[in-house]
């Protein structure tokens, strides 16, 4: 099998092995043996146990993140398209704290290890914002700025309590669907252009 064994099979290995043993305690040697090969054959993909976790992190935060990058492109008014993405976003975070709570305390345990992945995440998320951002106020439906991208930062942070896995606990409260439109609803209100 070590002659044929891929990354994604690796990865997916890894996954399993941190649900079952946790952060703390998952070794490559686990992976290797859910695998049945030596460790080497782990290490020849992945150099370090913290290589292996960024890639798992990283493949995590990319599969969590595939609908988030669509709404981002999807056509329509500046508005309209920063709400989508906002909802978009809360739904994935929302969705994998509350459907499989074990994994995403497991994830969530690895990005606080993996500051490098996600610096890289959350520059992705702001250059989302910026993309929209910037087309919005091209088509005069956001006021203009001298700096998108800390307009997009802002913006990230004024709704971070939808999407940062720190508040994750507060997703599943009965209010917070009308909490998070209020914020929206503020966010829009402060970029629309003036007349």
């Amino acid at each position: 099998m070590a002659d044929v064994l891929t990354s994604e099979q690796i990865l997916e290995a890894a996954q399993d092995v941190l649900r079952r043993f946790g952060p703390a305690k998952a070794t490559v040697v686990d992976v290797a043996r859910a695998l049945g090969v030596s460790h080497g054959s782990v290490y020849r993909h992945f150099p370090s146990k913290a290589a292996l976790r960024e890639a798992v992190t990283q493949r995590w935060l990319d599969r969590a993140h595939a609908a988030v990058t669509q709404a981002a492109a999807a056509p329509g008014p500046g508005p309209v398209r920063l709400r989508h993405w906002l909802v978009t976003l809360f739904d994935a975070k929302r969705h994998k704290a509350l459907d499989d709570p074990e994994l995403f305390a497991t994830y969530s345990a690895l990005v606080n290890e993996t500051s490098g992945v996600v610096a890289e995440h959350i520059n992705l998320l702001v250059a989302e914002i910026a993309g929209i951002l910037a087309d919005g106020i091209a088509a005069g439906e956001f006021a203009p700025t001298d700096d998108v991208r800390k307009l997009a930062k802002a913006v990230l942070h004024a709704t971070a309590r939808f999407h940062d896995p720190a508040c994750a606990h507060e997703w599943s409260h009965p209010d917070v669907e009308d909490e998070f439109d209020a914020v929206c609803a503020l966010v829009l209100r402060g970029l629309a252009a003036r007349p």
